[in-house]
């Protein structure tokens, strides 16, 4: 499909899924990347004056914020920039008991940042009835590349139909700046963290196993694993039969 096709149905698409939840428009998190830049086009197209960009660093590389704010002008877009890294620090001050002495792991440090960025989405939502955006795609999905109740916990999922390499050619089509196109894609959870290092396989190999099945065996293992791990994330709580 053409991403002047796929632009034009996703947008529609959002534009429709507010109205039928009678709200007034969106809200999505603003990091500096691109799939985020994408979901920002996307929502400006869908209702131009009803889309708003939520910028929350915490304790993140500056030029985020930087890529988040060039994002905002290309599009126009309304924006908040509201950093959270007090928030951060007071929530660890606060769970820090002996039980959660000595070095904690570094992904539970990690996964703080999208929730506390969840909650703050929705805070916004709820001020201006709108519904919130996720930015993750097919290619994160099918390895449970999102954090729980994090940046998975969302309303509408806009780009999940299209790998990552698909998310590029709307980026290319809605113009997203070019320092965005060629940054190492990265959750920005910690410094010089990549998206890439951290799943194991590049995108372009884990895009063609899911678009047609075909992988080296290294490819398919780790993407199998991942996605076998990660299948708690995307099914509802289970509750017990009585």
């Amino acid at each position: 499909m053409e991403a002047a096709v796929m632009a034009r149905k996703i947008s529609a698409w959002i534009a429709q899924q507010v109205r039928a939840a009678n709200m007034n428009g969106v809200v999505f998190g603003l990091s500096g990347g691109l799939d985020s830049a994408v979901v920002a086009g996307l929502a400006k197209l869908a209702l131009p004056e009803c889309a708003l960009g939520v910028i929350l660093p915490i304790h993140s590389d500056p030029i985020d914020r930087e890529h988040a704010l060039l994002v905002a002008r290309a599009f126009a877009l309304k924006v908040l920039d509201v950093d959270l890294s007090t928030a951060y620090d007071a929530f660890l001050s606060a769970v820090s008991t002996p039980f959660a002495c000595g070095e904690l792991p570094r992904p539970t440090l990690a996964n703080i940042k999208p929730r506390l960025r969840m909650a703050a989405l929705y805070f916004y939502a709820s001020m201006h009835s709108c519904v919130v955006l996720g930015t993750g795609n097919l290619s994160e999905y099918t390895v449970g590349y999102f954090t729980k109740h994090g940046d998975g916990g969302v309303d509408l999922m806009p780009l999940a139909p299209l790998v990552k390499a698909q998310v590029r050619e709307l980026a290319l089509y809605l113009e997203v700046p070019q320092v965005i196109l060629d940054k190492p894609p990265t959750a920005g959870l910690w410094i010089n963290q990549t998206d890439e290092e951290e799943i194991g396989v590049t995108y372009a190999e884990l895009d063609q196993y899911i678009l047609t099945g075909e992988a080296e065996p290294h490819v398919k293992e780790r993407v199998d694993h991942l996605a076998a791990i990660s299948a708690h994330k995307k099914r509802l709580p289970p509750t017990p039969k009585l």
